[in-house]
């Protein structure tokens, strides 16, 4: 089940996996199992993924309606 948007959005702002992950000072893996939804970053983290992407946090998860 896709939870999060950060593929996508790291897509549509030209950003790869790696430039994510240098700035979150996260491995590239886990920002890879974050783009594959196998595993999910905690509120806060999300929280600073959308602040890096200059991005509403919203936009980082998938909607329910």
């Amino acid at each position: 089940m896709s939870i999060n948007r950060i593929k996508v959005v790291l897509a549509e702002n030209g950003k790869k996996n790696k430039w994510l992950a240098q700035e979150l000072g996260k491995s590239e893996s886990t920002i890879s199992n974050w783009c594959t939804n196998e595993s999910q970053p905690s509120l806060e983290t999300l929280l600073e993924v959308a602040n890096v992407l200059d991005v509403d946090i919203r936009e980082l998860l998938m909607p329910t309606k």
